[in-house]
């Protein structure tokens, strides 16, 4: 899976607490789940979806330029963290990231804002970022040409609208929108950018369920285990794949000499669909 990762122009990356007990002394320390994920179906790109997750001792953005190596991606959406800032600088043959940053995090401060202090200009540029929400669901799974002509006609001056209120005194929200502008224009410029990161929250919500009933990993090796199975089991999901049947008749393959050669034949995605009735 990482191979195919590997060759994706566009990636999308995000991280989350991974409880990991600290051996000798019964507690937990925090450790850290990095998701990275292509999936192109937005735009109806060819690849097949894949999440591929990582365990790390730590949240450094060192952590995303260690597990990006490799990759020939140009595009990285990912959220503001500023770790993430060190991979516009890092040196390639294809020259560093270009991060694309999401309006989804950027429209959560604002329904805050609306939430808690009734600012209407916030609820102004929450209605603006809806309008933003549904022209991208009118392109949906169409090709890159189409959504960005459809971003030119209809998002661009939306989005030209939305820059001056960032005059205003919504002083910390607004800065959080001006900082990251360039990041967060990023879609109107390419057609096979998303308006936000979602794909790798999603991907990344079932870890989060599934931390609170295991509670902790045994040790760090356990909690690498645990990022293997759930990239396999979220890249079935995203394939419309049974992950206990995959897995079954996959190490049956495996046990009965699958050739190493043809290894890609055993990847999510070239397994047969399932019925609904078994997801």
């Amino acid at each position: 899976m990482r191979h195919h990762l590997a060759s994706a122009d566009r990636l999308f990356m995000d991280e989350t607490t991974a409880p990991v007990l600290d051996p000798g002394r019964g507690v937990t320390k925090k450790g850290y789940f990095w998701a990275i994920v292509s999936d192109d179906r937005g735009h109806g790109g060819p690849g097949p979806p894949i999440v591929l997750f990582r365990y790390a001792p730590g949240r450094s953005g060192a952590f995303a330029e260690q597990f990006l190596d490799g990759c020939n991606g140009r595009f990285l959406q990912c959220d503001a963290y500023d770790g993430y800032n060190r991979l516009t600088e890092v040196v390639r043959l294809q020259g560093p990231w270009t991060l694309v940053y999401c309006w989804s995090h950027l429209r959560r401060r604002f329904v805050k804002l609306v939430r808690n202090s009734k600012s209407p200009i916030a609820e102004a540029v929450v209605q603006q970022i809806a309008q933003l929400y549904a022209v991208e669901a009118t392109v949906r799974g169409s090709s890159p040409d189409i959504r960005l002509a459809a971003r030119k006609a209809h998002s661009r001056p939306i989005v030209a609208a939305l820059k001056p209120w960032f005059g205003s005194t919504l002083a910390e929200d607004i800065r959080y929108g001006l900082n990251h502008w360039q990041g967060l224009t990023r879609f109107l410029d390419d057609g096979r950018l998303e308006l936000d990161t979602n794909p790798v929250e999603n991907a990344i919500r079932p870890i989060c369920l599934t931390r609170k009933n295991a509670l902790f990993a045994g040790h760090e090796i356990g909690a690498e285990n645990w990022a293997l199975l759930a990239s396999i089991v979220a890249t079935c999901k995203l394939n419309d794949i049974n992950p206990v049947a995959y897995i079954a008749e996959t190490l049956e393959a495996i046990i009965a000499g699958h050739p190493q050669s043809k290894v890609d034949d055993l990847m999510p995605w070239r397994f047969r669909k399932t019925s609904s009735q078994h997801q």
